[in-house]
């Protein structure tokens, strides 16, 4: 074994108010690079998340999937005295992250104002649904909304007439990113400044971003896009084909490769074509392309197209539903899921961080808490001492997970 990873965010302190996904998926990324997360929620049931299916007994696995790495602290959050916790948490972090609507971040007695004004370094990170301004900007939003508003769903499905949502919320995910890109973008910008600043994102500015050339082609053609099913709206060939079996995605995004895939398939005529001449031609052939590239195509089985693909330097590969998925001998070697224990000693097998450094692809540092899992601990990190915690937790304004009782947890896991 190998000296500990140094992370780039270690010593980096971060109060982590989000809940749902966009918010915890970004700290989820900036834990798997090191950071420490102090996870607070309300003491009333906690993130909304851990009361949404897909359950594994009590846990919430769409939590679970968002909140690795991170320290649980439960707080009655509109008490006196759990403002005044929370205060103390934001001056003791580098960054404060929060999804709220805008402006309820200072009802909980974390105005922004004066958060910076007492901490002038503090970076402020957050994420709403619509925006701070417009006439939306106080109304709640979650993923589908976005995707329905942003143009997303209207190239997505197979016609016109039937337009889909992405099948994983993807705005809420692609909002996580963007605010941990510009929550590590403002900590670079702190270190040569030594000043904090304010960084922000919606899910709806998300949505209209993730529109590349599609909204890039009605804003300066005045053509409105439409979906095309598997089809590629710009490159052709480019999308689903079927073979003897079962269809395989081919996608040939330059000449060089749209030549060899013609000499691949032993019609290399097709270059000749003058239907087929250039990418834009093609593309509007693309209907008449497909029926002659799947008749070829259905010689072989897809597990004989495939390597013969790659070989080429074709990019190619399955459908795969997620059994298959990660099953697949490249994802198995990426090592994506790694096996963590629950506070209660359960096993949880969980997709790990995206992101290697130096080579060294994240750990994951701590299953997902529970809630309150951690309130003693990170109390004690705030100076305060056994009396007080106790006194906090008597008087219902922190809620402390009791310690699991792992012994007993083991046994019951033996076989009888």
């Amino acid at each position: 074994m190998g000296s500990r990873q140094e992370l780039p965010l270690e010593g980096v302190r971060i109060l982590d108010l989000s809940r749902a996904l966009a918010g915890p998926y970004a700290t989820a990324l900036l834990s798997d690079l090191g950071a420490t997360i102090i996870k607070a929620e309300s003491i009333k049931g906690g993130d909304s998340s851990r009361a949404w299916p897909p359950f594994e007994n009590e846990h919430s696995l769409y939590f679970d999937s968002a909140n690795r790495g991170k320290e649980s602290i439960a707080i009655d959050f509109y008490s006196q005295p759990g403002r005044e916790l929370l205060w103390k948490l934001a001056m003791s972090a580098d960054v404060v992250v929060e999804n709220f609507r805008p402006g309820v971040l200072a009802t909980m007695g974390l105005d922004p104002e004066e958060l910076r004004a007492a901490k002038p370094e503090l970076i402020l990170a957050s994420v709403s649904g619509f925006g701070a301004t417009g006439p939306l900007s106080q109304a709640p939003g979650l993923d589908q909304v976005a995707q329905g508003m942003s143009g997303l769903m209207s190239v997505t499905g197979p016609d016109a007439e039937h337009m889909y949502r992405v099948g994983v919320p993807m705005i809420d995910m692609v909002s996580g990113i963007n605010t941990a890109l510009a929550i590590a973008a403002a900590l670079v910008g702190r270190a040569r400044t030594g000043a904090g600043m304010e960084v922000s994102t919606s899910l709806l500015e998300t949505g209209l971003a993730l529109g590349a050339f599609q909204s890039q082609k009605y804003l300066s053609t005045g053509e409105v896009p439409v979906p095309l099913g598997n089809t590629h709206p710009a490159l052709t060939p480019y999308g689903v084909f079927a073979t003897a079996d079962i269809p395989v995605i081919i996608a040939v995004g330059n000449e060089k490769q749209w030549q060899q895939l013609c000499v691949l398939l032993g019609a290399p005529e097709l270059v000749e074509r003058p239907e087929y001449a250039t990418g834009k031609i093609r593309h509007a052939n693309e209907a008449v392309l497909k029926g002659e590239l799947e008749a070829l195509l259905a010689g072989r089985n897809a597990a004989e197209w495939l390597p013969l693909l790659r070989s080429a330097a074709i990019p190619a590969g399955p459908i795969y539903n997620y059994e298959q998925a990660f099953a697949d001998e490249q994802v198995r070697s990426l090592n994506m899921v790694e096996t963590v224990h629950r506070a209660d000693g359960t096993e949880l097998p969980l997709v790990r961080g995206p992101i290697s450094v130096n080579r060294q692809a994240p750990r994951i540092r701590k299953a997902p808490p529970q809630l309150g899992e951690d309130t003693k601990a990170v109390l004690a990190a705030l100076s305060l001492t056994q009396e007080q915690i106790a006194g906090l937790v008597e008087a219902g304004i922190v809620l402390a997970a009791p310690a699991p009782d792992l012994a007993t947890a083991a046994r019951e896991e033996l076989p009888a």
